[in-house]
Parts: C-alpha cells; structure tokens; sequence
C-alpha cells in the first residue's frame, strides 16, 4: 500500500446553513465528455446528505455496492462484505493503513487487487487494477469509499456537483492548460503534500485539501482544545467522531476564484496534521477537473441541467 496514514473525510449529518456567493457564468468546456475518448461513459452520483456522494459499484461482477466519491481519502477502501461477495483474495498491506479525522480512527491491514472495476453499471469499467484497504464494516451501510485519483489513474476525471454527475477524460489529449481559464473560475496548480491528494494553496497561502467526502464548507483545524459536551458533534466515514464549532463566514480566494461568505467550522479533538478542508458546501457551485498529468485542478461554476 503506497500511503500509511490517510485523513477520510467526514459526511456530516446536519450543519446550520449560511448563504454564500460565488460569480456566475456560462460553462465553458476543456475536454471531451466521451466514452468514446476514456473508455468509460459518464455516471450519475447520488447525494445524500449523511452518506456523501454515492456510485454503484461492481467489483469484478459482483454488486452493486453503495460507494462514497470522496476525493479526499488517499486509497479506495471496501468492506469484508465486498471481500466476500466478490470473491477477492486478500494480502497483508506492507504498512498498515490509518486514518480519520477523529481520535477513534479508522485502520486497517489489509488490501485487496481489483482485476474490474465498474461503475454505474457493470459494462462500464475503469482501464486499471485497483487497490483497496480492506476494514471489516464502514457506517451508514456504505460498502466502500473511492478514491477517484488512484481508480481512474491514468486517466483524469470530473466531478460535477450541480449535476451530479463523474466523468473520465484523457489528460493527454484533453488535458487542462493554466492558458484557458473557465469564465468565472480558475485553474490551479495540483500540489503534492499527502500522496496523490488533491491539495491547493488558498490565496492566504494555506494549503487547502479538495474534499468532496465532506459536508462542511470551510474546516479549519483546532486540534485537540476547547472540546465541549455543548459543541456539536459529527461522524467520519469511517465512523469517528469529531465535533466542530461554527464560525463566522469567510471570503477566500483560489486562484483568481473568489468564494465569498463560506460556511466555517473550527474542528476539534482532531490530529494535529489534519489539513484544512473545503467540503461540498463551498465547492456545490462547481464543476471540478482533476488532471493528474498537467497537476492541475481547474474549479468551474456551471448550472444545474
């Protein structure tokens, strides 16, 4: 397994809501969204609140399994249940994988070779093997959670919050430029500081993981202080708790995309390399363009269809 320690991003079960804006604009396209360019057709994700971004997966014919989208995992993780329905041989990963927001986190020491991968329905597989770290149940009935990054790899691939919908392209053809910016977004470098995450620099110079298995819009980091009973608490996909504490609304930049008034929560009881995070209430506006290639993450405001 390439990575030891892994921050699963949370699903938050209620936040209270702030009103936020980001400029508007017509889309404009940077790729081709074809099978016919990937190999693998467009899939329509589920958002439900408590659980994230859901795909229906089969795993070497067997399924369908309820997986969470999250870009912010590190590694795709499937539970014993999968293990068994798909008849998967299991190894012992060479470094035991840990991770979670939360001081309960989530391990495991094991993983597992897909030889398919399918997502939406069980015609349309991913192009590579994947690996995934083996734990024996996840919350919420969840039977996994994707990784996008190392699932699609090598292709690049999109996720389209207002649609949603998960697209593959070919960075080598239809690859982002920093030269052609989205009307009313941005394109960004991709930086390496936790494995293949997705990280950008806010404007203030924090680096800022893109986490689309979280709830929250912008979560700081308080570290293990100022813990309360009266502080709301919430639930990682892996099942720890962790509470948090509203704040006021900032304005932060990402390139040259403003995101004025987002959602802020000060996380507590959390490790103290936990990253800041921009969830899916500051990103919902967006189409977002992971290029693995060019390392370039390009942020899209597009209307719902």
């Amino acid at each position: 397994m390439k990575r030891a320690n892994l921050a699963v991003a949370l699903s938050i079960l209620t936040i209270a809501s702030v009103v936020w804006a980001v400029p508007r604009g017509a889309a404009h396209q940077h790729f081709r969204e074809s099978q016919s360019a990937s190999g693998f057709a467009p899939v329509k994700l589920r958002d439900e609140r408590d659980r994230g971004l859901l795909v229906d997966a089969w795993i070497n014919g067997a399924g369908p399994f309820a997986f969470a989208v999250d870009t912010g995992s590190g590694i795709t993780i499937i539970t014993r249940r999968v293990v068994e329905s798909a008849k998967l041989r299991t190894v012992r990963s060479r470094r035991p994988l840990v991770g979670g927001l939360s001081t309960a986190p989530i391990s495991s020491s094991d993983e597992v070779q897909f030889q398919q991968l399918a997502l939406g329905y069980p015609e349309n597989q991913l192009p590579s093997r994947s690996i995934a770290a083996v734990v024996p149940s996840l919350p919420r009935s969840l039977d996994g959670i994707l990784d996008p990054t190392s699932a699609f790899s090598p292709l690049g691939y999109v996720v389209d919050l207002p649609n949603r919908e998960l697209v593959a392209f070919d960075p080598k053809s239809d690859g982002l430029r920093t030269a052609h910016v989205p009307k009313d977004g941005a394109v960004v470098r991709w930086i390496h500081n936790d494995g293949d995450k997705p990280f950008v620099r806010l404007g203030d110079g924090r680096l800022t993981l893109i986490d689309t298995g979280s709830s929250f819009g912008l979560a700081l980091n308080g570290g293990d202080i100022n813990q309360s009973h009266r502080n709301p608490t919430a639930r990682d996909l892996g099942g720890g708790v962790v509470q948090s504490k509203s704040v006021e609304p900032i304005t932060v930049n990402i390139g040259a995309l403003v995101l004025r008034r987002v959602p802020t929560d000060v996380l507590l009881g959390v490790a103290l390399d936990t990253p800041v995070i921009l969830g899916r209430r500051a990103l919902y506006p967006f189409k977002i363009t992971f290029d693995p290639v060019a390392r370039l993450i390009a942020f899209e405001p597009v209307e719902r269809r």
